[in-house]
């Protein structure tokens, strides 16, 4: 009888399956929610400004929308732009292409657009909603030319490696976006709080779960090893993978409330910086 469904799949093509539940719905989730996620952020990559506010143009503190962070340059004189002081390399170079917006978010969005795009997660949400190979289980996969038949993700699987490359920069990430959480405290010098440093610590907090939550995260704390008994340090190997065991057992759902957040607190402060909504504060 299974020998008997799986070759009618294979014959009659895309979308043949005997499922009568609704396993379209997870493909078209993923579809507007990964898509709307990809279009926002490279729409807000090609701004280049209002990406920074603070109650004044000196002093310590302020937020940071997170699709800028970290700033290794930065355009003096652009609207809604951070002090020069805040970045790590300085003014803008001179060798930037006239013709490319001088966003300080398109020279690091590649790390995190890496790691994302190569997670064991993601690719199994993307393959199901923008290749169909296949669009969900027991359901008949997009019909390919020169294909016969079903090859899963041998056709990038070399680009997909670069998951455990990527995922020791995404680490770095991590440890930054904590640092723009403390610059959220503070406003002009003054300790404070509001809504923009809600958003922000709530990104550290999240990207730190999805990352830390990660596969190659969790091999490298104690996957790799034979034995948890063997010896003290693997013992204790063994307490940390249960920990990242914990969050990778959830890493869908940090992977999707990651995304969304993240989006909301990057357009929160520059709807801020904009001067479009006022941020609740301390200040």
């Amino acid at each position: 009888m299974a020998t008997v469904t799986i070759e009618k799949i294979q014959k009659n093509g895309f979308f043949e399956t005997l499922r009568t539940d609704s396993w379209r719905a997870y493909p078209i989730t993923v579809l507007i929610g990964l898509g709307g996620f990809l279009i926002y952020g490279t729409w807000s990559a090609l701004q280049a400004d209002y990406y920074w506010f603070s109650i004044a143009d000196t002093g310590f503190g302020g937020y940071l929308a997170p699709f800028y962070s970290p700033l290794f340059f930065i355009k003096e004189g652009v609207a809604g732009a951070a002090p020069i002081e805040h970045a790590i390399f300085g003014p803008w170079p001179q060798w930037w292409p006239s013709w490319i917006p001088p966003s300080p978010s398109l020279l690091i969005l590649a790390i995190p657009g890496v790691f994302r795009f190569t997670c064991y997660y993601y690719r199994k949400a993307y393959y199901r909603a923008f290749t169909g190979t296949p669009p969900a289980c027991a359901v008949g996969a997009l019909p390919r030319k020169g294909s016969k038949g079903y090859v899963g993700e041998t056709g990038l699987m070399v680009v997909q490696n670069l998951h455990r490359y990527a995922m020791y920069f995404a680490i770095i990430y991590i440890f930054i976006f904590f640092y723009d959480a403390f610059l959220a405290f503070f406003n002009n010098g003054k300790l404070g709080i509001g809504v923009g440093t809600i958003l922000i610590l709530g990104n550290a907090i999240l990207l730190g779960a999805y990352t830390f939550g990660c596969h190659s995260v969790r091999h490298l704390i104690g996957g790799r090893l034979d034995c948890y008994s063997c010896s003290m340090g693997a013992k204790r190997a063994h307490s940390n993978w249960k920990l990242v065991t914990w969050l990778n057992e959830r890493h869908e759902k940090f992977a999707w409330i990651s995304m969304i957040w993240i989006m909301v607190a990057d357009l929160y402060i520059r709807l801020v910086s904009m001067g479009v909504i006022t941020d609740l504060n301390t200040w």
